[in-house]
Parts: structure tokens; sequence; C-alpha cells
């Protein structure tokens, strides 16, 4: 088939572009190796909306962190996808902190970015009574918020799908030729052709670009470790809260999710592109970092742990724009403040494509909405008594510590959850204190009959991330192979 755009890349910043560009009356292809949507860099990061005073000056980051952070708003209106505005704060302990916080308070000021105040002590200890007492001033952005990135990839992906994008999930791109007429893209599922490809492949961009002989972004990979604290912490720290940063990285963070748990980290240590391991060392500076800014937090809440990876361009700032291949877009090298910026870039990415030559017609039946998702654990007992009465399903209970109904498993699957982590986040089944224990078997098994296969069929994440082993016959004298 041939498309108008095709987009690589299933990240929160492919997911944004292709929905943008369902506004207009044009085909549009969006291709993604993994088995699902948002399940690389997009799904294992600190899930923050900064709030538009930190990125440096005079480059993309700073033209693009701000507009973002407006931009998600607009987005929480119309898409189901956990988003709060809580705030942040970064912590001085000296003088020079202090200074580094005036100059980052004028830097926002100088970019229209409303609400920065400067908080004393004593405003601290009111405000944040878990804070160390070492922490001598902060500096107080109401902008900033929180975000469940992986539900908005999904919600992105949705409504793009819904306004008639065509989504093609475990398809690695092998190749690509310009022609007279634009692109072939050859994948491990047949070839598809386009008048533009937009590069949005994360830790995979320079690779593409070196398909077609485009210009590369010279990426490196930063892995960043996260650990996940147990809910008996919820409301322990409310604000986002930053130390004065590092020259390449922001610093050991504590981050209030959105749903009310503490995360600490990320480490930020060069790394290969697909190691996402956690580390003994890792663990350590992640904890000793949170705890210099609340010593209250101990390993012994750590309930989850994660890393990821963000691709790096050599000069440290996105890479967005045109390339010396007429049609082909690099949009990579989007590590932090990526996450805010991604519906600002793909409004910037809709202009270039514009510049390029592509005609853009205004639907005037794009839908920006759909349906969200029941959260049976959020209704009072009244709507849960009658979520029950209209649907059985919704009194099955399948997650016991994040009160997770086998209706909303099922209503998961139906919107596309093909792996447990699909499950996992769209509807927090297995993210509680037992992290899968209890919930694990009951939702392998909902997988397995929406697709008719065995349990031992279903993975975690795609690819060879069985779960459960092949029941063998006790007679029988051949093993189960996976393709």
């Amino acid at each position: 088939m041939r498309f108008d755009v095709a987009i690589v890349g299933a990240g929160v910043v492919g997911c944004a572009i292709a929905r943008e560009l369902t506004r207009y009356r044009l085909t549009v292809a969006l291709c993604e190796r993994e088995v699902e949507v948002g399940l690389g860099t997009s799904k294992a990061n600190s899930g923050i909306i900064h709030g538009g005073h930190r990125a440096p000056h005079g480059t993309l980051k700073a033209a693009t962190e701000w507009r973002g952070n407006q931009l998600w708003s607009d987005m929480a209106r119309d898409l189901p996808f956990g988003f709060a505005r809580i705030g942040d704060l970064t912590v001085a302990f000296d003088d020079d902190d202090v200074a580094y916080l005036q100059r980052l308070l004028e830097q926002g000021r100088r970019r229209g970015v409303t609400g920065l105040e400067m908080w004393d002590a004593e405003r601290l200890r009111r405000e944040e009574p878990n804070l160390s007492q070492d922490i001598v001033a902060a500096l107080h952005a109401p902008s900033s918020g929180v975000v469940n990135p992986y539900e908005a990839c999904f919600a992105l992906a949705e409504s793009a799908v819904r306004n008639g994008l065509e989504l093609r999930t475990e398809t690695t791109v092998t190749g690509i030729e310009r022609g007279a007429d634009g692109f072939a893209i050859a994948t491990d599922r047949g070839t598809l052709h386009a008048r533009f490809v937009v590069n949005a492949a994360g830790v995979f961009g320079d690779e593409l670009a070196r398909m077609v002989g485009a210009e590369e972004a010279g990426l490196r990979f930063r892995k960043g470790e996260e650990y996940l604290l147990d809910k008996r912490l919820v409301g322990f720290v409310t604000r986002v809260t930053f130390p004065c940063p590092s020259p390449t990285s922001k610093g050991i963070l504590v981050t209030p999710t959105y749903d009310g748990t503490l995360m600490v980290g990320p480490t930020a240590t060069w790394s290969e592109a697909d190691d996402i391991t956690t580390t003994a060392a890792g663990a350590e500076e992640v904890f000793d970092g949170a705890r210099r800014l609340v010593p209250g937090i101990s390993e012994r809440d750590c309930i989850a742990e994660f890393a990821g990876v963000r691709a790096v361009a050599a000069d440290e700032d996105f890479t967005i724009g045109h390339t010396s291949v007429p049609g082909f877009l690099n949009v990579i090298g989007i590590q932090s403040p990526g996450l805010t910026a991604a519906p600002a870039i793909a409004l910037d990415v809709i202009d270039l494509l514009a510049e390029a030559g592509l005609a853009l017609e205004v639907r005037d039946d794009f839908v920006p909405t759909i349906d969200a998702p029941l959260r049976f654990a959020e209704l009072d007992p009244d709507e849960q008594a009658r979520a029950v009465r209209g649907d059985p399903r919704f009194g099955r209970i399948a997650c016991r510590c994040e009160l997770v109904t086998e209706g909303e498993v099922l209503d998961a699957i139906a919107r596309g959850a093909r792996t447990m982590d699909g499950v996992k986040f769209r509807t927090r089944a297995g993210m509680g204190r037992c992290q899968g224990g209890f919930c694990a078997w009951r939702c392998l098994r909902l997988l397995a009959n929406s697709q008719d296969v065995d349990v031992s069929a279903i993975t975690k994440r795609g690819g060879r991330s069985w779960i459960a082993l092949p029941r063998r016959d006790d007679h029988a004298a051949t093993e189960v192979e996976h393709a």
C-alpha cells in the first residue's frame, strides 16, 4: 500500500506525530518493531512533564519544552491517560546552589514560564516536611506535572487509529530506498511505499538514517535505572524533587507518580542500546541520592526496578529537521525533556512536512476524543455496584493489590493489549506490592483465551519473553518448540 507519510517508531513522539497527521486528509502508517506501542524509552522514564525553565538556552530542547508543557493539558482533556500538575522543587544545599536557582528562575521568566517562585527553608519545611533539613532553599515550579507515559502512548495511538492511521506493530524496517515518487520501505512483513518518511526510531535512529544515506546524529546511549517504592509512602513527598543538576543529568530525583507511589532515580551511565539491566551499583547510587533529598526513604520499600535507555545526540540536543535526502525527516536524539516536548515536536514536524511539499487539508470529521476505560478502584461503592450489575466481570477481581477487575483486563485486551506488559500498563494489574504474584496467572489466562492460544504463547513484552512453559504429556518424547 502507498501512504503519504510513514513514521518509524511508536514511542510517545512517533504516536504524537501520527495523531497530529490524522487531523488532515492523508494516508499515514506507523511502524513499530515491538509488539505494542510505547514499549521502549517511552515507558521507562520518570514520567515528568518539566516546567519549561530547565533546558539550556538556544537549544531545540528549550524551544519545545515550555510549548510542550502547555500542550499536555489540551491532550489530557481529550484523551484518557494519567496526568496531573503537581509542581516541582529544585532544591539548594549551599550558596552555589542558591545562585544556580536564581539563574534558573530568571531563565524561566524570560521564556514566559508562569508561577516560578523561590522558597526559603521555612516555607519548604511547611510544604514538604519530609525533605532534608540540610536544604536551605528551593525553586518551586507549579507548571510541572507527572504523566503515565505508557498510557499516553496507548491513548495517542488509539486516537490515531480511530482517525484512520494504519498501525503496524511487530514490524522491523530492514531497508529504505529513495525513488522518483517517494520511498520503498522494506520490513520483515513486506514493503510499504510513502512519499515522506519520519524517522522517530529512538535508539535505532542513526541506523534508520544510514539505510537511506541521510545524516546521522552521532547517537550514544545513556541508561537510567529507576526504583519504585511501596504505596505506604504515598503522600510522603507531594512534588517532584530535583537536586541541582550535573552536566549530564538532572540528578537523582524523588518523583510522586500519577498514581501516588514514589519513584527514585534515574542514574545516567553510558550503555549499549539494548542494556536495560539494573545493577547493585545503580541501586546504591539511586538510594544514596534519594536519601540526600528525603532521608526517610529506604531500600526496604522498593517493590520494583527497571531501566530505560535514552538516545543522546553528539551535541546533547534534539535532532529534528530535514536531511540531505528530500522527504526524509530526522526526529531523533529525543532524550529529556523529550516526553514534555513531544506534542510540540509533533506540531513542528507537521510544519516541516508542509515545507517539504506535503499538502495539508484539514479534515472536518476528525474525532479528538476516545472513551476512557472504567477504573473500578476509582469508583464509589454505588458506582461499583452499578458496574457489576451491568457486567458481572467487573465483580471478579483479577489483581487484589490494585483492585483491578477481570472486566478491566478484558477491556484492555479489546483496546489492543497482547502482552502481560500491555495489560499491566493499561490497568495497573501487576503493579502493586506483590508485583503480579497473585494476578499474573489470571491475566495470562485471559490473554490466552482472547488469542485462542496456550498460556505458554503469551509473553511479558513480545519476543522471547515467555512466562509459562508449555505443558508436556508425561509420555511425550518430543519437546515443544517455540517459533
